[in-house]
């Protein structure tokens, strides 16, 4: 039977709030739930007591207003599938040492938009605890297995928590996080200047100029470099631009079912003609560049 109380890093879970309205959560006596203090506020006049559920996985769900939302269960399954057989292992390298970089020795990071946690798990390894926060339920109940199955296999105890969470509405109180990372997922300027301690750093992880371009090679007929994101913190989210880096590698996909998967990661999926599709599906294999950047902002 679940138990939260063994599944979640007590740091992280001194983080979070109620979604609802803001106070702390705490694990309730069946240590299968988060509930919070009910205290009354402005956002709880009648002082309310909210209830919030565990996953069998050991994910937590703070997104009550979210039916639903998210990647699917075949796209996050898809993907795990294809980080696993570690072709953006030079990534996730990078971003776990551009974290312990910028990130003091106790520090706590937030990786917001986590998916099924391949970059925040990289991260954990590194001894920072993350909070992992994704609007899909199957994504965080994919992080919190596998960060589960890590622990046991290692005899250590837990430095990870995944929720269901929107990064617009992050379930977490103000100025409590070192650092936040946001790695292809929708970008949340000010919801992480909230959440980040003064003075704590945000990296954004999105397409380098020639990201993927062998791909668009061969699915397009006129192949066209990546501008760069449009959803970057802007000067008046109290975010300050330090530098941009860059990470780039070659990989070479063997595998159908790996390189039907990349390409589902990707938002040419949807802009790509029938004929682009059937190309991809009849090639033996697929050789491209990988280019990730990397912005690096300071909190004011």
């Amino acid at each position: 039977m679940l138990d939260l109380n063994a599944e979640l890093n007590p740091r992280l879970l001194g983080c979070l709030c109620c979604p609802v309205c803001g106070a702390p959560l705490g694990v309730d006596g069946n240590g299968r739930s988060l509930v919070c203090n009910g205290g009354r506020s402005e956002r709880n006049p009648k002082g309310k007591v909210h209830l919030f559920d565990g996953g069998a996985g050991g994910y937590v769900h703070l997104a009550p207003g979210h039916g639903g939302g998210g990647d699917a269960k075949e796209a996050v399954h898809a993907r795990s599938a294809f980080l696993r057989s570690g072709y953006y292992t030079p990534a996730a390298e990078a971003i776990a040492a551009l974290v312990r970089e910028l990130t003091p020795k106790n520090g706590l990071v937030l990786d917001a938009g986590c998916g099924e946690g391949y970059y925040s798990g990289r991260i954990a390894e590194e001894g920072f605890p993350v909070l992992g926060v994704d609007l899909s339920k199957f994504a965080a109940d994919t992080a919190a297995k596998t960060a589960r199955r890590a622990r046991m296999n290692c005899g250590q105890a837990s430095s990870t928590l995944y929720a269901v969470g929107s990064v617009f509405e992050l379930p977490v109180a103000d100025e409590t996080f070192d650092t936040v990372t946001n790695i292809f997922a929708p970008c949340a300027p000010a919801e992480y200047a909230r959440v980040l301690k003064p003075g704590g750093r945000l990296i954004v992880a999105g397409a380098g100029e020639r990201h993927l371009f062998g791909l668009k090679e061969l699915i397009y007929d006129d192949p066209y470099l990546n501008d760069p994101r449009r959803d970057l913190p802007a000067e008046d989210d109290g975010l300050r631009l330090l530098e941009v880096r860059n990470v780039t590698f070659t990989i070479t996909v063997h595998d159908p079912d790996h390189r039907a998967a990349l390409f589902s990661m990707t938002p040419y999926y949807w802009r790509t003609s029938r004929e682009g599709h059937s190309r991809l599906a009849a090639a033996d294999t697929l050789t491209t560049e990988v280019s990730f950047d990397l912005h690096i902002y300071e909190k004011a």
